[in-house]
Protein backbone atom coordinates (compact mmCIF):
# COMPACT_ATOMS: atom_id res chain seq x y z
CA UNK A 1 0.00 0.00 0.00
CA UNK A 2 1.16 3.38 -0.84
CA UNK A 3 1.82 6.16 2.31
CA UNK A 4 1.09 9.11 2.99
CA UNK A 5 2.09 11.92 5.68
CA UNK A 6 -0.12 11.97 8.55
CA UNK A 7 0.70 14.84 11.38
CA UNK A 8 -1.23 14.90 14.96
CA UNK A 9 -0.70 18.41 16.17
CA UNK A 10 -2.06 19.07 20.01
CA UNK A 11 -1.78 22.77 21.56
CA UNK A 12 2.08 21.43 23.66
CA UNK A 13 2.79 21.07 19.63
CA UNK A 14 3.20 18.00 16.86
CA UNK A 15 2.22 14.67 18.95
CA UNK A 16 2.84 12.45 15.75
CA UNK A 17 3.99 13.03 12.40
CA UNK A 18 4.90 10.13 10.21
CA UNK A 19 4.75 8.04 7.02
CA UNK A 20 1.52 5.84 7.68
CA UNK A 21 -0.86 3.37 4.98
CA UNK A 22 -3.91 3.81 7.35
CA UNK A 23 -5.63 6.16 9.71
CA UNK A 24 -9.24 4.96 11.64
CA UNK A 25 -10.92 7.10 14.02
CA UNK A 26 -14.30 8.02 15.16
CA UNK A 27 -15.96 10.96 13.67
CA UNK A 28 -18.95 12.48 14.50
CA UNK A 29 -21.21 10.72 11.56
CA UNK A 30 -19.36 7.49 12.41
CA UNK A 31 -16.01 5.90 12.40
CA UNK A 32 -13.96 6.20 9.46
CA UNK A 33 -10.40 5.40 7.52
CA UNK A 34 -8.56 7.16 5.95
CA UNK A 35 -5.68 5.74 3.02
CA UNK A 36 -3.58 7.07 0.53
CA UNK A 37 -5.13 8.70 -2.18
CA UNK A 38 -8.54 9.68 -0.20
CA UNK A 39 -10.59 12.14 -1.21
CA UNK A 40 -9.91 16.02 0.35
CA UNK A 41 -12.40 16.47 3.09
CA UNK A 42 -12.41 18.05 6.58
CA UNK A 43 -14.90 16.40 9.75
CA UNK A 44 -14.81 16.96 13.39
CA UNK A 45 -13.40 13.83 15.24
CA UNK A 46 -15.03 12.30 18.69
CA UNK A 47 -12.81 11.50 21.59
CA UNK A 48 -11.75 8.16 21.70
CA UNK A 49 -9.22 5.84 20.00
CA UNK A 50 -7.16 6.37 17.20
CA UNK A 51 -5.91 3.14 15.30
CA UNK A 52 -2.51 4.34 13.11
CA UNK A 53 -1.52 1.46 10.77
CA UNK A 54 2.23 1.84 9.08
CA UNK A 55 3.82 -0.91 6.40
CA UNK A 56 5.69 -2.85 9.82
CA UNK A 57 3.23 -2.39 12.76
CA UNK A 58 -0.40 -0.97 14.30
CA UNK A 59 -0.66 1.23 17.25
CA UNK A 60 -3.70 2.50 18.77
CA UNK A 61 -3.40 6.02 20.37
CA UNK A 62 -6.18 7.45 22.83
CA UNK A 63 -7.63 11.46 21.41
CA UNK A 64 -9.50 14.51 22.74
CA UNK A 65 -12.27 15.15 20.09
CA UNK A 66 -10.24 17.19 17.41
CA UNK A 67 -10.95 18.40 13.74
CA UNK A 68 -9.39 15.73 11.03
CA UNK A 69 -8.10 17.45 7.44
CA UNK A 70 -7.62 15.43 4.64
CA UNK A 71 -5.80 17.04 1.31
CA UNK A 72 -3.34 15.42 -1.31
CA UNK A 73 -0.08 16.65 0.99
CA UNK A 74 -1.07 15.17 3.99
CA UNK A 75 -3.58 14.47 6.68
CA UNK A 76 -3.60 16.38 9.80
CA UNK A 77 -5.54 15.30 13.65
CA UNK A 78 -5.90 18.18 15.58
CA UNK A 79 -6.98 17.50 19.31
CA UNK A 80 -6.14 18.45 22.61
CA UNK A 81 -4.77 15.92 23.83
CA UNK A 82 -3.22 12.54 22.15
CA UNK A 83 -1.13 9.76 23.86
Amino acid sequence: MKPFKLIVSTPNGNALEKEIIMLSVRGTEGSLAVMAGHIPFITTTKAGEVKVKTQTDEKIYKASEGVLTVTKENTTLLCTTFE
